[in-house]
This record gives C-alpha cells, structure tokens and sequence, in this order.
C-alpha cells in the first residue's frame, strides 16, 4: 500500500512547504529543489460499478472478476458477493481487514486432492485492520491467495474468500485517505491521534464516528483511552446541514455521564469531525436526550471545541531555542537573545539543550555527554543542577506534556532509555531500541510515541508505544516496529523532528554537501503523504520542527535557517555559532 496522494488534513501545510520549496530561493544558505510524481486525489461525485460475474466464465476468470468488484465506489460488496458460493456469502466478512498490492500474477486454475483451486500472488500487499489501521506487509507466505471453488448451477464460484477487502493500491490511493481518530492518554488530560484510512466520499463523517465508536482495540491497551462508553452505536448517519452543523446521534447508553465525561466525549468528536472540512460544529444526542455541558451549551464548534486537550499541548511554547558560544538563546529566528537564567548568562560547557513545553526548564547535555543538568529558563534561581550522569553519550533529551524528562545513553554497548523521576532516573526497556545503536530520537509531547534512528549500514526509523496507568506512571513500551520513508530506504539520517502529531520529517545524507528532507508516517505506513523530497546543498546541521500546525520547519545552516512553511525555502539569517537549535519539547 502506497496512498502517497491521500494526504491528511494535519499535514497539509507541511506538504505544501515541501512542494514550494523549490521557489522563493534564498540569497545564501543552500540550494533547494524538490521531485514530485504530482496528482491530485478526489472521490467527490465518483462512482466506479462492479459487474457481475458472466455465464460460462472460466474458474480463473471468476477469480479475477471477485477481485475486479471488489474496487466497486462508493465501497459495496454486494457484487463481489456474486462471485461466492451461497454458503461462502455466508461466512465471508470483508470488513476484517482491507489488503492493497501492486499487482497480481496470472490466476492459473489447479487441481488440489480432487478439488478446483485459483492460485496467484499479490505483490508487494500490505494489511490494514478493521478500524483502518496499518498492520504491515504481508510477506511472500501472505501474498499467496488460492481460491477454492465449486460448481453451482453449472457455474464456476469461490467457496473460501479470505476475510478481507483485496484492493489495488492505486485504487486504494484514490479513494481512501488518512485521517486521525482521536483518543486520550491513560490520564485523560491530552488527546492521542491515532492514523486510520478511511473511505472519501459523502459518509466521512458517519465513518469517522462509528471508527471511534469501535475504540482503539486491544492493541493500544495502557497506551490511549477512550471516553465514549461501551456499547454505545451510532443511530443514523450523521446528517450535515447547510451551515456545517453535524448531527450525532447516538443510542446504546443508558446510565449516566458525569459532566467530565461528557465533556471528554465532545472534545473527541469535535476533534475528529473537524476532519471532515463541510463541518463547523456539532450537537450530541445519546438516546434521544442532547448532550449539555456545564454550562449549558449544546451546540459546539469543532475548531473550539476541547482547546484545552491539545495533543500538540496549548500553551507550550512558540519560540526558538539554542546555544550561541555555548550560552541558551531564544526568541524568533532573526532576534535570538541570551535568556535570563543561568545557561544565558555563562558558558557552561554544554553540546545540546532541550527546554520543557513552557519554557520554564531546561535540560542541558555537558561536552561530553555524560551528564545532563537542569536549570531554570528565566529568572533569578542561577543554578545548574546534574540530575543524571554516569552515561556515556548522552542523546539531546525530550520533554512530554507532563514535564517528564526522556533520555537516551547511546552506549558502546546499545542504548539505554529512560525518563526523570522525583528519585532520578528510572529505566525503560523499549524492544527495538533498548541496546541498539541509537543516534537520534524523540517523544510525542503527548508521551505515548518514542522514535529513534538505528544506526547500521543503512540507518532504520522506529517507532515504540509508550504505556502509562492511570496515574500516569509509565508501564513499559510496545515492540518497536520500523517506519517506512519516503524515498530512498538507503537512510543516512542527519537529524529528525515531529512534523505534526503523527508524522515526522527526516534529514537524511544522500551524497557529498547533498540532503533530502523526507516526511514518515508514525504508523509505518508506506507512506501516507505525496511523495515529495526537498532536496538540500550545503552544509546543513539539522532541522527545527514542531508539531503545532502554527510554527515552522526549518533546516538549520551555519548562517541561515530554510524556512519551508513561509511560501517557499525563505533564509533567515541568523548569528554564526548558533547550535542545538530547536523548538520547546
């Protein structure tokens, strides 16, 4: 699967940077280009019919019919069911799971102990869940489709389908997109996008709820929460009106919501309806009764609605920091400025920083990586306290929402992950990451995402899920599974930053003075975004990157910073000596 033209509503403007990067060239700093295949996806007023199966067709032409009705739009498989056996219609349940590939082999029809049998390969298939989620790739075992089949009325149908929709992946491209439902953190004080692919079309915003609706499943357990009770089911389509008023009427719940809840429940809906652009605002009903909060309001506009739970956090802060002859520096690009606290009044002797959401603390990383010490971003308290030492190469650190302190010792013997305690550091053992070679990584400031770059022959991009309780306490770590990025695998990554909530962007070496800024989905889809690559020249440091949709990308020069989202790669100039440059988080 490649929906390289399904591109998320949260990563609009980004995409857009990285198409206009090669315009708007700087005086200095390095060159920029950009390569795109180009196109546009749309599946407004589209409609594609199925056909249904011809008498007298071969076993094998019946096999390649199920798999042509099955790309019927609007999605219905009431053709496809045509192609089955009465029994077959059945048991068949394609809504487990949706399988892309990139082409088929010829079916060739086999006889197997006696039995009829369609076999042919999928190349390059891919799996998604029930929900839209991305699993993963097949694999040459999985790519194996046999159909057996049976007579019935004198023709040729299939007996066994596997329980799944089989679509192309250009089909798939076209009238699919990648959206995020949106769910909270275990403590219910941030809200957690989770990517899904979902159907275009009139019925998005019916399917962006029942997707929520179905939860986050088993797998995100200790990772993300939901708020919307159990059971609870989606009465009609959610109808929208001429002024953009979404409908949701729910049934299946009759106890009673506290105000909280009730509070959670719109703040999710809000957040995953203001996807669907037709939709200003909406009203709630559970079981007939509307949905009012506290204060009385009952109608509630998704763009408002839930401010407080931003995942990427409201609040944090909007400004650049780094180091300048080794003393802490804020501000905007053009006017960075010593701060008023102890790493801005002297040289303290550190390679990295990294300042806390609002802008209070600061984490800083000594030359020689083996200590990291907190001091205060402003004010008069002028000490710099180590909180953590003993390492051996202490990685640029990463603050949560919660103003937890991540670390990463990317020791000779594999890296050690771990976060800040009351009573100093506490280790967590991420599968995939603990005792690999680790040379970058970061954290969702929502604290349920770790990602980091493995050094090898050709650098890999993981990414993990952090598990928290209730309280918060974090519990572990999910299996870190690898991501895929745009361009070429050959990975030689430079640095790495958050793009949006669910997305990261990869500066990556491809030759001598040469760069690729390249975009990654955190799902590990391959990929969700047009395939774009900004090119650089020159002698590029790193990038400064946020996922708060207000604040831009950069690449950082010696002299100049690539803005990428200010309608095309503008240079700003900026002090020599600048190092470690990067936004709050």
């Amino acid at each position: 699967m490649s929906p390289r033209r399904t591109v998320p509503a949260l990563v609009v403007a980004l995409l857009s940077a990285l198409l206009a990067a090669g315009c708007g060239m700087p005086t200095e700093g390095p060159v920029v280009t950009t390569e795109s295949d180009g196109g546009e996806s749309g599946a407004a007023g589209v409609r594609s019919d199925a056909r249904p199966p011809p008498p007298g067709a071969s076993a094998a032409d019946i096999a390649t019919g199920f798999l042509d009705a099955m790309t019927a739009f609007p999605v219905n498989v009431t053709v496809a069911e045509e192609y089955l056996s009465s029994d077959a219609r059945g048991e068949w349940s394609p809504d487990n799971a949706t399988i892309t590939y990139a082409e088929t082999s010829q079916p060739q029809a086999v006889l197997r102990e006696g039995e009829t049998e369609v076999a042919l390969r999928l190349s390059d298939a891919q799996t998604l869940d029930a929900r839209g989620s991305y699993v993963g790739r097949l694999g040459r075992l999985g790519e194996r489709l046999r159909l057996p089949m049976v007579r019935e009325g004198g023709e040729w149908r299939i007996a066994q389908a596997p329980d799944a929709l089989i679509v192309p992946a250009t089909w798939f491209e076209q009238y699919f997109r990648q959206v995020a439902l949106y769910f909270f953190d275990p403590t219910s004080q941030i809200l957690v996008p989770q990517p899904v692919f979902v159907p275009e079309g009139e019925q998005l915003a019916s399917t962006l709820v029942n997707a929520l609706l179905a939860g986050p499943g088993p797998s995100l357990r200790q990772v993300v929460t939901t708020a919307l009770p159990e059971g609870l089911q989606l009465a009609l389509s959610v109808p929208i009106s001429d002024d953009g008023v979404a409908d949701v009427q729910l049934d299946g719940f009759s106890g009673q919501l506290t105000p909280e809840a009730s509070e959670l429940i719109v703040a999710q809906l809000a957040w995953t309806l203001r996807q669907e652009p037709t939709i200003t605002a909406l009203r709630v009903s559970i079981g007939g009764e509307p949905l009012v909060l506290s204060d009385g309001v009952s109608l509630f506009p998704v763009n408002d609605q839930g401010a407080e739970y931003d995942p990427t956090v409201l609040g944090a802060s909007s400004l650049l920091y780094g180091l300048r002859d080794g003393m802490l520096v804020s501000g905007p690009p053009d006017t960075l400025a010593p701060v008023s606290g102890p790493l801005g009044k002297s040289d303290h002797d550190v390679r990295s920083v990294a300042v806390n959401l609002p802008a209070t603390r600061a984490a800083s990383v000594s030359s020689d990586g083996t200590t990291i010490s907190l001091s205060s971003v402003r004010g008069q308290d002028g000490s710099v306290q180590p909180v953590a030492s003993e390492a051996e190469d202490f990685l640029r650190p990463a603050w949560d929402f919660s103003d937890r302190l991540w670390m990463v010792d990317a020791r000779a013997s594999g890296a050690r992950v771990s976060y800040l305690s009351d009573d100093g550091p506490v280790p967590v053992r991420v599968p995939g990451v603990t005792g690999e070679d680790v040379t970058r990584f970061l954290v969702s400031r929502d604290s349920t995402r770790l990602v980091a770059v493995i050094q090898g022959r050709n650098d890999r991009l993981v990414a993990s899920r952090i598990r928290h309780d209730r309280t918060g306490h974090v519990l572990g770590a999910t299996v870190a599974r690898p991501l895929s990025v745009v361009g070429d695998p050959q990975l030689r990554v430079r640095d790495l930053g958050w793009a949006t909530p669910t997305a990261v962007v990869v500066l990556s070496r491809v030759g001598t003075a040469l760069w690729q800024v390249r975009p990654a989905s955190v799902d590990g889809a391959p990929s969700a975004f047009d395939s774009t690559l900004t090119t650089l020249t020159g002698n590029v440091l790193g990038l400064a990157a946020s996922p708060a949709p207000s604040q831009n990308l950069f690449a950082v020069t010696p002299h100049t910073l690539i803005d990428f989202t200010a309608g095309g790669a503008v240079g700003i100039d900026v002090d020599a000596g600048v190092d470690s440059l990067d936004y709050a988080g």
